[in-house]
């Protein structure tokens, strides 16, 4: 879609759809699922656990930071990073939503 059209939308619509945009790299979902078990980290000790080298993991990083999905603190000369739990709750309004629409439909 191009970006003229993205007016067309509400602001909720979009945001959403940037933020699954960046959930659609299995490496970006590996980098969630990651924080999600460790609660915060350094992007080192991202780099230590998946199979990418340090450049490719940092621009995912910056992806995810992008969409709003995660928060980085600087600390020292490394970054922490952890999960945005507002972004979090978006999602999951999103998905309950629909969760609760479906439940009155039949096919």
């Amino acid at each position: 879609m191009g970006a003229s059209k993205s007016e067309f939308f509400t602001a909720e619509q979009n945001e959403l759809a940037s933020v699954f945009k960046a959930m659609s790299h299995p490496a970006r979902v590996a980098i969630i699922e990651y924080l999600l078990k460790v609660d915060t980290c350094i992007c080192g000790d991202i780099v230590n656990e998946l199979p990418l080298a340090q450049p490719t993991v940092s621009q995912h990083l910056k992806e995810l930071k992008n969409a709003g999905l995660i928060k980085g603190n600087i600390e020292g000369t490394a970054i922490c990073y952890c999960i945005n739990p507002d972004m979090m709750k978006k999602i999951e309004d999103h998905f309950f939503a629909i969760s609760k629409q479906l439940k009155n439909k039949c096919c």
